[in-house]
């Protein structure tokens, strides 16, 4: 049977709560990706896409952007991955009626999922200024409607173009073309709100913002150090490198507020044990620090480390690399001897015997990688605490040899690689250089708005056109409320995208939903069938090919919409042949093997089976592109997170069911949660502190500075397992207890990990009522 789209919304009143799993993916990981696929899609549509998906000759997932080994397994995909395929690829499509039967209004209430199931956007829709539906429009007219309101602008700054992680490098690199050619530098990104931090600090310290391990270095380690994120829901794949890391007799250290079920143990589906036996146990050390606290535990380690080679001098430390590689040590070792102990367990929440256990894994360790995700960039002090990661790495020489790295795992597909082909806000002048002349243009040199920033402008009227590629941004950007008014404001906005998500029923005085090319979808130029690439976590670039006949004639790749905005906007302004390379991409890629550094041979190297690694200088060679020309240990001062009586520290996350703001489906079976996601998890020793029962429904406020209190209205309460004095509800919905001023220094990401709340009894039942501020 055909897929139908959903008919009524759902309502958390139905939710079930059991108790969590201590294991993730085998068998039941199977039938929850295979069972949808085969449902939705059929078995010849699933086996011809599972079998191509993150292959040499396939597709890669639009899910995480976890690397793929050199030698694939016939099966290389995880579950998240498969239901993004099925996500995709579904046959179902939200015919023309849709748009007579729904308001803007109407679908205003709905939720992302409810939007989500209605099937793939398969015609190019507008909304006439004063209007309440979207209407059909030919694709010539809206790219001249489009051409129309940018060159109306007074100023080019009043446009910016925001772009998903999932856009491709060729997509990616044309945007910003079209953006800088149209003379803005606003070029916010999702980037912007997840590993935005790790950017900042890593270049800072080490010369550059990515990755400084390969795929290969995971089984080469002695101990691999997981910070902050969850592999189990946000990139399974990775489990399986770090069961082949702990056959190699690595150890695993596990390090989160919530205990995770991925980290805990692993059924791996593609051997007998995880079908048969218990698994794999990952974690050896499992720290559930508290919210905030991972700096000052970084610091306790660091300082472990220095004490360890003051009793045994010349034993401990690298000395050799730091004196010939680094600077700064002297005065983070002063530093670090006034580190209070007292401060450290107020922040952490652990016990001194932890930390000293896990000191002496890493004394004990010679290769050492330590990963990170959004559970360490998105706090006020981001930027530190990863600095402190590279701190500790350093001090025995862990950068640069193999089995050992900063290893930042993204979470889109190619969120890194659009950053390597230019979407940024502040990219420098080196780019801006080479950009230009290649193109016979001069680029504007005035940095432009990331998302937070973005939102403020759009709140104040001085950003009238909204360009999204891809993505949901009022479904991802915090203070979700202030973030839909100012969307609002908007003269147009105009959405690139595959499905129906928030950013299309909150529109500006008039809406343009453009629908584009999925990844699993062949695409057909004028010169033949065209290929896209992409940029993994670890710096390794592949082709992608599409599979299966596009949803609709109608639809068009990201590529030729983003070359049809752009020629009808500036047709030949600086001689832009913008359609030749909407006809051909080889032409994009050739010109970025003339602009960036690392793709001087583009398309032949794209054309090798996996692809082509681009240069690290700190992974390769030891060379630290910094002001120093040396890797910088660096002093960062502690601070941590004050909460006050009778308040929680709320952490946003996605459930398991979920893939940024796409849910997938209401469960969460990891952590026990069927048919809802109106819940809030609290350790069961804080409920009884605040006099609230375990199942009661209530109201939480979030409270910041002197603003007024924004509020979720009826969540339950799931007694839960997590460090103490913390709390934890899913993304989007807890976006709007989220501060829009309320962001990390130095990255302006929001803080969607440290958010103060109070809980009261609530006003409403379950699931009842939208987010509001108070």
């Amino acid at each position: 049977m055909s897929p139908k789209p959903l008919d009524e919304d759902f309502s958390d009143a139905d939710i079930r709560v059991t108790a969590p799993k201590e294991w993730a993916a085998g068998v039941h990981g199977v039938t929850h990706s295979m069972i949808p696929a085969l449902e939705d899609l059929g078995p010849s549509r699933t086996l011809k896409l599972m079998t191509k998906i993150n292959h040499k000759d396939g597709f890669d997932c639009m899910s995480c952007a976890w690397p793929d080994p050199d030698h694939r397994k016939l099966a290389e995909f995880c579950e998240n991955g498969a239901k993004a395929v099925v996500w995709e690829a579904t046959p179902l499509k939200i015919e023309p009626s849709f748009w007579q039967q729904h308001s803007l209004t109407s679908l205003a209430d709905k939720t992302e999922y409810w939007l989500g199931m209605q099937g793939r956007l398969t015609e190019p829709v507008y909304k006439p200024a004063g209007a309440d539906h979207y209407e059909p429009i030919a694709w010539d007219d809206a790219f001249r409607l489009i051409g129309e309101h940018l060159r109306a602008l007074p100023s080019p700054d009043e446009a910016a173009f925001y772009t998903s992680g999932r856009a491709s490098n060729e997509a990616a690199f044309l945007y910003q073309l079209f953006a800088r050619a149209f003379g803005t530098n606003n070029l916010p990104d999702c980037s912007n709100m997840c590993h935005e931090s790790t950017g900042v600090a890593m270049q800072h310290t080490l010369g550059i913002g990515k990755s400084t391990v390969a795929y290969d270095d995971f089984e080469k380690a002695d101990l691999i150090i997981v910070m902050g994120q969850n592999p189990g829901t946000n990139h399974p794949r990775m489990l399986t490198a770090l069961e082949e890391a702990k056959d190699k007799g690595a150890h695993i250290v596990a390090i989160n507020p919530l205990p995770e079920a991925g980290l805990i143990r692993y059924k791996n589906p593609q051997r007998v044990k995880g079908w048969l036996g218990k698994g794999t146990k990952i974690a050896d050390q499992y720290i559930q620090v508290r919210i905030g606290g991972d700096m000052a535990l970084l610091q306790a380690l660091s300082q472990r480390v220095l004490a360890a080679e003051q009793k045994a001098p010349g034993t401990v430390l690298d000395h050799d690399f730091i004196a010939q590689h680094c600077d700064g040590f002297e005065e983070f070792a002063t530093h670090l001897s006034q580190l209070d102990a007292v401060e450290v367990a107020r922040a952490t929440g652990i016990p001194d015997a932890e930390i000293d256990e896990l000191a002496k894994r890493y004394l004990a360790a010679d290769r050492v990688i330590i990963t990170w995700a959004m559970g360490i960039t998105q706090h006020r002090k981001a930027v530190d605490t990863i600095r402190e990661i590279v701190n500790l790495l350093l001090l025995r020489g862990n950068i640069g040899k193999p089995g050992a790295g900063a290893c930042p795992i993204r979470g889109h597909s190619n969120v890194q690689g659009d950053r390597t082909m230019g979407v940024w806000e502040r990219m420098p002048d080196s780019f801006m250089d080479a950009l230009g002349a290649e193109f016979g243009f001069d680029p504007p040199r005035k940095h432009g708005v990331d998302s937070v920033d973005g939102i403020r402008a759009l709140n104040e009227g001085k950003i009238k056109v909204w360009v999204g590629l891809g993505g949901n941004l009022l479904g991802a950007i915090s203070d979700a409320n202030l973030a839909e008014t100012a969307m609002q404001k908007t003269r147009l906005s105009v959405q690139l995208s595959t499905k129906l998500n928030r950013s299309h029923v909150i529109t500006g005085e008039e809406a343009l939903i453009l629908p584009v090319l999925g990844r699993t979808e062949i695409d057909r130029q004028s010169s033949g069938e065209q290929f896209v690439s992409v940029e993994d976590t670890v710096c390794a670039v592949h082709a992608s090919y599409g599979q299966i006949e596009p949803i609709s004639a109608e639809v068009r790749s990201e590529v030729a919409v983003i070359a049809g905005m752009a020629h009808a906007t500036l047709n030949d302004t600086h001689g832009i042949d913008w359609l030749g390379m909407m006809d051909d991409y080889d032409r994009i890629r050739d010109h970025i093997s003339r602009v960036i550094p690392g793709f001087e041979n583009f398309n032949h190297d794209i054309r090798l089976k996996g692809g082509f690694v681009l240069p690290n200088g700190p992974r390769d060679e030891r060379r630290f592109d910094t002001e120093t020309g040396k890797a910088r240990i660096t002093v960062n001062e502690l601070e941590h997170v004050s909460c006050p009586p009778g308040r929680l520290i709320l952490q946003t996350m996605r459930s398991h069911d979920q893939f940024n703001t796409t849910i997938y489906s209401l469960n969460d079976r990891y952590r026990g949660i069927t048919r809802g996601r109106s819940v809030i998890f609290v350790h069961p020793d804080d409920l009884a502190e605040l006099g609230i029962d375990d199942g009661q429904t209530v109201d939480i406020f979030s409270e910041w500075k002197d603003q007024p209190d924004r509020v979720l209205r009826g969540f339950r309460t799931v007694a839960f397992p997590t460090a103490r004095g913390c709390a934890a509800a899913y993304f989007p919905e807890a976006n709007v207890l989220v501060p829009l001023d309320s962001t990390a220094l130095e990255s302006n990401t929001p803080v969607s990990k440290a958010v103060i709340v109070r809980l009261e009894p609530a006003s409403a039942p379950v699931g009842v009522g939208r987010p509001v501020t108070v």
